[in-house]
This record gives structure tokens, sequence and C-alpha cells, in this order.
């Protein structure tokens, strides 16, 4: 039987980045995914912001590990050529009457230690933003873009520097606890396997509740609720130098469809929500016109007819419709009381930003 120091299980942000961290003090450190490509699912669906951490609790683990991340992230991107840029996040109030809860994400940025955000009046985002309908907006220095693509593959290099191998295309179907670590079973190209493994990292994404679920002696596994996030690209050129987000929407799980560049000035609207049963990366055209209506909240010259069907993630919550959004479930031996494995639930935005970050808190139980 094959045997293994460490077993990061999924090749996303989470798990290479653990893997670069982890890799060179293993003894050796074996990466599995499940697809053929790495970072295949929430990874590499999503907007490719740096957040600022500026929406989260105030000593939740989402607004600590944002901060953390977002300064390791700009500092890892530098130091190894992933391109990225300070962009900068305008917070809009497009109405008087969400002027309040501008104030009070000042109010909590403020508490987050996340920076300060310069306030605007409606005739300084004017200047700004002439495209932009608003009343008032709040400057985010600190938000960035970046390859997404080129951190993941940064992260292996990394990773396989240090030692770590990485096997696409092989799922662990069960996971199960024996003397001096863990048995790991699971499919290879179609072919079954089984090694063992003394510390294993479930950073499976959309797939760890499923995983952790068949774990004799594991309490405590939170529900998953998948939500997908749809988002249309927008033709010709963007009249947009900053990310624009308009004020969270009230009892949602998102905030807001707004409006991001990549790094090659491409604009694209996005994601909304929508609580699904079944993974489903499709993004119909008839979400043209709501999608048109929220924008053109913000943007009153939106031609809907630029807007076009782009791509789509889900997000691996942990609450459902209509309830509080719930932190990041960093699930290690201190907590499960299971040697040698940790679990991560839940890492949605800004789990991007806080990959780095996450990374060192699991290197730190382990």
């Amino acid at each position: 039987m094959d045997q293994t120091d460490l077993l990061i299980i999924g090749a996303g942000a989470l798990g290479l980045a653990c893997a670069a961290r982890l890799a060179e003090t293993a003894g050796d450190c074996l990466i599995l995914e499940a697809e053929r490509l790495i970072g295949s699912h929430t990874s590499s669906r999503n907007s490719e912001v740096i957040h600022a951490g500026l929406y989260y609790p105030p000593g939740s683990l989402k607004a600590e590990l944002c901060l953390e991340g977002r300064e390791r992230l700009y500092a890892w991107c530098e130091r190894h050529g992933v391109a990225h840029r300070r962009i900068g996040k305008l917070l809009v109030a497009v109405e008087d009457g969400e002027i309040a809860k501008l104030e009070e994400l000042q109010t909590n940025a403020r508490a987050c230690g996340a920076g300060e955000l310069q306030a605007l009046d409606g005739r300084q985002l004017h200047v700004l933003e002439p495209a932009v309908r608003g009343v008032a907006a709040l400057l985010s220095p600190a938000t960035g873009i970046l390859d997404s693509h080129a951190y993941l593959q940064s992260l292996l290099v990394v990773a396989e520097a240090g030692g770590a191998q990485l096997v696409l295309d092989t799922r662990v179907e069960r996971l199960s606890p024996v003397a001096g670590g863990w048995q790991v079973e699971g499919c290879s190209a179609g072919e079954p396997f089984a090694l063992q493994a003394r510390r294993v990292i479930n950073a499976a994404g959309l797939g760890a509740q499923r995983l952790a679920a068949g774990i004799d002696g594991l309490q405590e596994v939170p529900q998953l609720h998948l939500c997908r996030g749809r988002y249309f690209s927008y033709s010709g050129t963007s009249p947009f130098a900053h990310l624009i987000y308009p004020m969270p929407e009230a009892n949602t799980a998102g905030l807001g469809v707004h409006a991001t560049l990549d790094l090659g000035g491409q604009l694209r609207f996005g994601p909304d929500v929508e609580y699904v049963e079944t993974i489903d990366y499709d993004v119909d055209e008839c979400l043209r016109a709501p999608f048109a209506a929220a924008i053109a909240r913000y943007f009153p010259a939106l031609d809907a007819m630029r807007l076009q069907p782009a791509y789509c993630g889900v997000r691996p919550k942990l609450t459902g419709p209509g309830e509080p959004a719930a932190d990041f479930v960093i699930q290690t031996p201190a907590e499960h009381g299971l040697d040698g494995l940790v679990n991560l639930f839940g890492i949605e935005s800004p789990g991007l930003t806080a990959s780095l970050a996450i990374a060192e808190r699991v290197a730190a139980s382990l």
C-alpha cells in the first residue's frame, strides 16, 4: 500500500495554497484532484477580486483572514510575477435612502481594521466615474484584481518545487481513521486505489461535506447549500475605471450585481444569487432582462444588447435562503478530536483573497 505524510484533497486555491505552504516541510505531499484541471470549480469561477475586507463581521474568520490574506496575496503576486492591479472599488449609494447603508459599511470597515474608505459626494463620484449614477460613494483603494489562473499555477509551481506531487482525475471516496493516520480509498483515472496518509487536509470545496460525512467519529459536518452566481460580459470599451458595487440587497446572499474588470479591461457584471440543488454552470440568455434592470440602477446608459452570457460559479454556502451569512469553518483536531485531519467548509468569498492566510491557519493546526 502506498503511503504519504501529507495528503491534500482538492487542487483549488485552498488546496494549492496549503501545498505551497507545507510541501517543503512535509515528509512527502500528495495533492489529489477529482477534475482534469486544477481550480475547475469555485477557484476559477469568480470575480477575480482581491477583497479589502469591508463587509464581514468584526472578529469573524472572514474578516481576519481576508485582511491578512489580501496583504499576503499582494506580496505573493509581486514575488511570483502574478498579474494583478490595485484598481480600487467604489461602493455606491444610488439613492438618498442608501446613504445610511454606506455609512454602516464605513463603520464596519473601521471595526475590521480594513483601512479608511474615502467618502465621496455625488459630484466627486461623477468626476471619478461619469457613467455611474449615485448620490454618494466610498472609495476602497485597497481592492484589486488578479489573474486567478496564473495565481493557481504559481501556487502549484511552489508546491512542486517543495516536493509535492499532483495527481489529477482522482476522486477520494472514503477516509477512515487508522493507527498512525488515515486510510484513503477512491478512484484514479477509472481505477480503484488505496493509500495511507499520516495527515489529511480536506480542501475539496463543493465536495468537502460529502467526503466528511462518511468519516466514522466525525460528529459535526455543516450542511452544504449550493448557491449559483452567474455573470454577463459587456462588449465594447468599458465606461468604468474602477470596480463598481451597489449597496448589498436586503435579505439576499450576495453583494448585488456589481461591475468588475479583468486585467485585459473586459467589463463583466455579476454575480446574481440563486440557490440550486445540483451544480449547473449554464448561463441562460433570458437572464439579460433582470441583469439589465439591476445594472441600470447605477449605470443608466447601459445598452442591454451588449450584455452577453459569460460564465457561472457555485458558492459552497453553509446557510440557506434568508438565513444570516455563516463564517468560514476551519475544522481542526482541536475541534473534532481526530488527529491529523483538517476540514475546510464553506470557504466562499473572500476565500480566494484569504487563501494564503487560511493555509497559515491550517499549517499551525497541523
